[in-house]
């Protein structure tokens, strides 16, 4: 039933007005002008996590959705609007594709993001000063990264959930867009890169920093991480076929 259920939803939703889909060399590279989607050498995945608007990790399918690469161009329908783009997405992969998925609810082991006792030290984002225009550094890893970008908790728990501790949910209660400005140190038990791996740090760079993630997000935002066990949403792939079908 939730299969039929999904290829109707898919049936039913706005289509772009022109597609082209062909196999390509996997190279990721994308562009998103008015009206024209353009997505070179993307595995399905990463098609898959536009359509779906969740992170990769929540769509469990074929392990080829990984190795299996796409050139993917095309034209959104005159006065369409840019929150259509991923219902167009989910009908060019039912249409190409036989795309047919479920959804399923789960209870994953993860973290809440909270308010700490002492309140927050993230300023709100002041659009007439343009923090970074919201096109701030993002650099995501466990072995030690930065963020320096305005944005909304929800998406500062969505970029949390995807370093691989588990899911991250927004519950800070803090509603606006925030200068987040946050730097952490990689993990004791991380692995570092071998000698050589990366360039020596400039002698004008600003010093490495020296805590961990939960640490710095404590005492750089005012926030706070606790264990939580989070209510997610997987898209489970029940039908796709590796070869689309013709332009």
């Amino acid at each position: 039933m939730m299969v039929l259920l999904a290829a109707c939803a898919s049936a039913q939703q706005v289509k772009f007005e022109t597609a082209s889909v062909k196999k390509g060399e996997c190279r990721m590279e994308t562009s998103i002008d008015p009206g024209l989607i353009t997505l070179k050498g993307v595995p399905l995945r990463g098609v898959l996590i536009t359509a779906f608007h969740v992170r990769g990790d929540l769509i469990q399918g074929p392990g080829w959705l990984d190795s299996d690469c796409f050139d993917i161009l095309a034209k959104m329908p005159e006065g369409a609007a840019a929150d259509q783009m991923p219902a167009m997405m989910q009908s060019l992969l039912a249409e190409r594709f036989g795309l047919s998925f479920h959804k399923e609810p789960r209870q994953l082991k993860g973290y809440s993001l909270v308010v700490d006792k002492g309140g927050p030290k993230c300023p709100e984002d002041d659009p007439n000063k343009d923090f970074m225009g919201g096109r701030g550094t993002v650099a995501l890893r466990r072995g030690g990264g930065g963020i320096k970008r305005a944005m909304t908790m929800e998406q500062l728990a969505s970029y949390l959930s995807g370093l691989g501790y588990g899911p991250v949910q927004d519950l800070t209660g803090l509603t606006a867009k925030y200068d987040i400005q946050l730097s952490w140190a990689p993990d004791r038990d991380f692995e570092p890169a071998p000698p050589g791996a990366a360039p020596a740090a400039s002698p004008n760079a600003p010093p490495a920093p020296t805590v961990d993630l939960f640490t710095a997000i404590r005492e750089q935002l005012g926030l706070r991480l606790d264990r939580h066990d989070v209510a997610v949403e997987y898209v489970v792939i029940d039908h796709i076929e590796r070869t689309p079908t013709g332009n």
